[in-house]
């Protein structure tokens, strides 16, 4: 008599994201060990990501370097201006970069913090001039603006518009000291009702240097290295007090901080955090939302060379870091986080995105070496990508036991047209046998687009089954999935595992 197959289904298949943390043999099955250029989609599926659409057609200002900052000006006017920065210059432009930096204004470093303010565009960068930009004089350096030399001490290197005042710190040979400038006047921070505040002594810890400013509620968020202070009655920074400190986590780069509306997201020593606030306690609660890849993310952050970049889009639920020096970036999944308080990791390992930013009508810009592009469509910049997911170690329940792989079943959404390899391979070995196959290029035909008789009705999605028979054995089986995303949008709906179970080893 034949034994019977066993079999797994892995329906939505790293549903739950990457986890590199917990044994690869005791993991959920919704975990994935590789989900590359992935999201999870809103149907709960892996996903390929979307590509980078450039849009820049003369880079020349750009000249070899890439984008490193881009931050978009509006003001009340209505008037829309995009900046760049990169190759020591401040541009402007997406079409083409033109160069905007004020005439003899030397620039060595592109690592701005850029904030809009009362109808104007402010530039911060440790130990140069600022500048302040509005649509009717253009671009210029706050001595110019001021009619008189800037005081080295505002030459900061972090900025906050929040309150109707910006808030300043970090420059040269201070960073304990915030500055604040008068009400509704980013470039006045003497006379007034600008004043400054020494943190020095407030540091739970004894000593930390300020990374990072937030405003969150009437707060003012100060991000150390280490540490947070948090001082209530931010709206009249005058009379603010110490309302809460943390101690033990604190930022690693300003450029990691961004609000998704109710919460503040940051990313410290040990990973991605949360600094939420509730009310009713008046208290500061902590969760670590990189759990699934903890050891892995620190050995990153680490060995970062560069500043980071990151951007929140609620239009496609997901907070984006890159670290630049490793080419990587990680993309958390918002839709809601896990059991362990988590949130949903994939990994878009790419050299293509450098910086990120967020316009008011949810475009999300994206710096590269070819200028600004736009995450939409699928190809990089008329180049195709690698999707890739590897499920963890598969025992059927038996992991004492020999298995023989019999079939794989991928139920494959969309990548008409695309070449899909399926990979296996028994006991963690890196040497995978493949097979491969060609998606056909069915387009969906649509009622009342072609004619009833001639275009099959369908539900506008490509769907793809495809048996692959499977061949060795061992006691752990890895499964994998991989295709080049090259113009259509990929998802993975689930994937059926059969093998045949043998003796006890």
């Amino acid at each position: 008599m034949a034994q019977p197959l066993t079999s797994i289904n892995l329906v939505a298949p790293a549903f739950k994201g990457v986890n590199t943390e917990d044994s690869p043999i005791a993991q959920d099955h919704s975990f994935a060990d590789i989900a590359d250029n992935a999201v999870i989609d809103k149907r709960g599926r892996i996903a390929a990501r979307k590509g980078i659409s450039v849009i820049t057609t003369n880079k020349t200002a750009l000249g070899s370097d890439h984008v490193h900052k881009v931050h978009c000006f509006y003001d009340d006017a209505g008037n829309e201006v995009v900046f760049t920065a990169g190759n020591n210059k401040i541009m402007t432009g997406t079409t083409t970069l033109t160069d905007a930096t004020p005439g003899s204004y030397t620039i060595s470093a592109n690592n701005w913090k850029i904030v809009n303010f009362n109808d104007k565009a402010y530039f911060f960068q440790r130990g140069y001039d600022p500048l302040v930009y509005d649509n009717a004089t253009g671009l210029r350096t706050f001595t110019v603006a001021n009619s008189g030399a800037t005081n080295a001490t505002f030459k900061c290197h972090e900025a906050l518009a929040a309150y109707g005042r910006l808030f300043i710190v970090d420059n040269a040979t201070d960073t304990q000291t915030i500055y604040w400038s008068d009400l509704l006047d980013g470039s006045a921070f003497t006379g007034g009702s600008s004043g400054s505040i020494d943190v020095n002594k407030a540091w739970p810890d004894g000593y930390d240097e300020v990374r990072a400013l937030a405003a969150h509620n009437d707060l003012l968020i100060v991000f150390g290295k280490h540490s947070i202070i948090v001082y209530s009655g931010a709206s009249s920074p005058a009379s603010m007090v110490i309302e809460d400190t943390i101690a033990g986590v604190g930022c690693i780069c300003r450029n990691s901080v961004q609000h998704i509306g109710t919460d503040v997201l940051f990313m410290s020593n040990s990973g991605l955090r949360s600094l939420g606030r509730t009310i009713q306690e008046k208290s500061l609660p902590m969760s670590d939302l990189s759990l699934n890849i903890k050891t892995e993310l620190i050995a990153v952050i680490e060995s970062r060379s560069e500043p980071t970049a990151s951007v929140y889009s609620p239009e496609n639920s997901f907070y984006l870091i890159v670290f630049p020096g490793q080419s990587t970036v990680y993309c958390f999944d918002l839709k809601g986080a896990l059991e362990n308080g988590a949130y949903r990791v994939t990994r878009w390992p790419s050299v293509g995105h450098k910086s990120f930013e967020r316009k008011i009508d949810g475009t999300l810009f994206i710096g590269t070496f070819d200028g600004l592009g736009q995450y939409s469509g699928f190809k990089d910049n008329t180049s195709s990508y690698r999707f890739r997911y590897y499920s963890p170690g598969l025992t059927f329940g038996e992991p004492a036991k020999i298995k023989m792989l019999k079939k794989v079943r991928p139920t494959i959404v969309g990548a008409a047209g695309a070449t899909v390899f399926i990979k296996w391979a028994y006991d963690f070995g890196t040497a995978f046998k493949t097979y491969q196959f060609l998606v056909g290029n069915q387009t969906p035909a649509f009622f009342g687009v072609d004619e009833f008789n001639i275009g099959e009705y369908t539900g506008g999605e490509l769907t793809t089954k495809n048996a692959v028979s499977g061949t060795g054995n061992g006691s752990v089986i890895t499964i994998g999935i991989e295709a080049d995303i090259d113009g259509f949008a990929l998802s993975l709906q689930e994937i059926n595992v059969l093998a045949l179970m043998g003796k006890t080893v």
